[in-house]
């Protein structure tokens, strides 16, 4: 999976009432080295049984400093819980509707052929940048090594889950000779482009200019193609809809269960109907779909319906709202690119600047 985020990871860990600081030691120098560290040592032995250098490894490793902060973080990553109209200011402004024609325009042919090797569309694959980095301009500024060691041996409950990332990160870095303490990302170990963790670039990324590097970091034709043959490889379907906007009554139904991302729509139509959702009419009351409620404003809900296609940007990041913003920002890309040199003059410019 690509990591569950806003440019970063979703809270993993709820600490309220705790200060960190009890839960780790001060951070000092080579808190990681193999050779004090049973859980970096044992992580060596077994990168190295795989084919990896030792010496390379435990260097790597002893190069890597505890960061409390990157915890911190994690535990407080579950910010208030935001309204669809709140959320969607951050992502659909007009700077980054204009800088995603740029960039579609500034990689043209990779987008097309992205498109036509994976059957997702240009303004897709140009959203979920325009999303999670900004087309690449905001990619993190935490040392990978340093997070994912931190999270590793110190997180409450998923450290299991961050070793195995650090050690695809050292597979990732070691094979393609990147010094190890110098990529950056965010505080959960999210890197480049369109801040893939490590098992998801070691799954995912492809080398879409075929220079022999599968390099998100830096190359954004390779990320173009990765994030295309992500979706395909979770199930994308070439040209069916995403969604359908639907009416429905003052609040969401109780007999329904919305907002279930990350699972296959599994809500038959028939069953909207009865409880008051309008389903286009083409459908039969068979038809699986996807329910989203969206608090559009204090005590205002939209309500959206999503197809396979949608599920599938949840896949990317496990959020109805994650998958809304960018299907939005898609279709305002979309739009803007069709008006040409007169699409700043239909575009809302009051929204918020994203951080």
């Amino acid at each position: 999976m690509a990591v569950s985020r806003i440019h970063g990871a979703k809270a993993l860990v709820a600490t309220a009432g705790l200060g960190l600081s009890l839960l780790v030691p001060m951070a000092g120098a080579a808190e990681f080295d193999p050779q004090r560290h049973a859980g970096a040592r044992a992580l060596v032995s077994e990168l190295a049984e795989a084919g990896i250098d030792r010496a390379w490894l435990e260097a790597a490793l002893r190069e890597a400093r505890l960061r409390p902060a990157v915890l911190e973080a994690m535990s407080g990553a579950a910010e208030r819980r935001l309204r669809w109209d709140e959320y969607r200011d951050i992502f659909l402004d007009a700077e980054r509707i204009h800088a995603g024609v740029a960039f579609l325009e500034t990689h043209r042919d990779a987008f097309r052929r992205a498109e036509a090797e994976y059957g997702v569309p240009e303004e897709i694959v140009a959203a979920i940048l325009g999303v999670e980095t900004r087309y690449g301009r905001i990619t993190g500024d935490h040392r990978v090594i340093d997070s994912l060691a931190t999270l590793a041996f110190h997180h409450p409950s998923r450290g299991d889950f961050f070793r195995g990332e650090l050690g695809a990160f050292l597979e990732i870095a070691h094979e393609q000779e990147v010094a190890p303490g110098e990529p950056q990302g965010s505080y959960a170990g999210a890197m480049g482009y369109p801040q893939f963790i490590p098992t998801s670039y070691r799954a995912y990324a492809v080398d879409f200019d075929d220079d022999g590097l599968r390099d998100l970091w830096t190359n954004p034709v390779d990320a173009i193609g990765s994030v295309a043959n992500y979706f395909a490889e979770h199930g994308w379907r070439p040209d069916e809809p995403l969604y359908h906007d639907a009416e429905g009554p003052g609040a969401p139904p109780d007999d329904i269960v919305f907002n279930r991302a990350a699972r296959p729509p599994g809500v038959a139509a028939g069953a909207l109907r009865a409880a008051g959702i309008t389903v286009p009419e083409a459908l039969a009351d068979d038809h699986r779909l996807l329910p989203v409620a969206l608090e559009d404003g204090a005590d205002r809900w939209r309500y959206v319906l999503g197809e396979y296609n949608f599920y599938v940007i949840t896949r990317y990041n496990h959020s109805h709202l994650y998958a809304m913003a960018v299907t939005e920002l898609a279709e305002a890309i979309e739009a803007a690119r069709e008006l040409g040199s007169h699409w700043l003059e239909a575009v809302d410019t009051d929204g918020k600047e994203a951080p």
